[in-house]
């Protein structure tokens, strides 16, 4: 009889576990530091090489259990900018929608509750790898490159952005 009773709280007590871990997930992802609307700051960001673009602003928001990026702004020429994505942290390439002159996909990789990691690719090649960190205060995000661009340059900027 006690098997009987088992069988039969089965299908509930397997319900009950799936809201509660599909709750557990969607609390996990609210609280990621990296969501929000971000600003770049000139004055506290670097280039090189440079010029550094006339404005810059990223929102990244969830999409499952990965994100969707969305970048905007004013390239150094004065050329809009548009471009983003949207995939997981699943290591796998995501293709990359919009004008990003030195990617046409990018890979995640999440190194921390704070930090990630995307490596960018151009026609298959590897170009620019992104350290992304948002500040133990949840203000400010950075993004450290390097690697080579699609003009063959080698890269190395801090970009600074404050949360808005």
């Amino acid at each position: 009889m006690s098997v009987r009773i088992w069988r039969g709280c089965l299908p509930g007590l397997l319900a009950g576990i799936l809201v509660v871990a599909g709750s557990s997930l969607a609390w996990a992802q609210a609280k990621d530091p990296h969501y929000g609307t971000w600003k770049l700051n000139l004055a506290t960001s670097k280039y090189s090489p440079g010029p550094p673009p006339r404005e810059g602003t990223v929102t990244i928001e969830a999409a499952g259990p990965g994100r969707k990026v969305s970048v905007t702004g004013v390239a150094a020429d004065g050329t809009p900018v548009t471009w983003g994505y949207s995939g997981n942290f699943d290591g796998k390439e995501i293709p990359i929608t919009g004008n990003n002159p030195d990617a046409d996909v990018v890979m995640l990789k999440r190194v921390s509750a704070n930090a990630i990691r995307t490596t960018n690719k151009k026609a298959g090649k590897r170009t620019l790898v992104n350290g992304v960190s948002v500040s133990p205060d949840g203000k400010t995000l950075t993004v450290a490159t390097t690697g080579v661009n699609a003009k063959g340059q080698t890269v190395k900027n801090t970009q600074v952005f404050d949360k808005q």
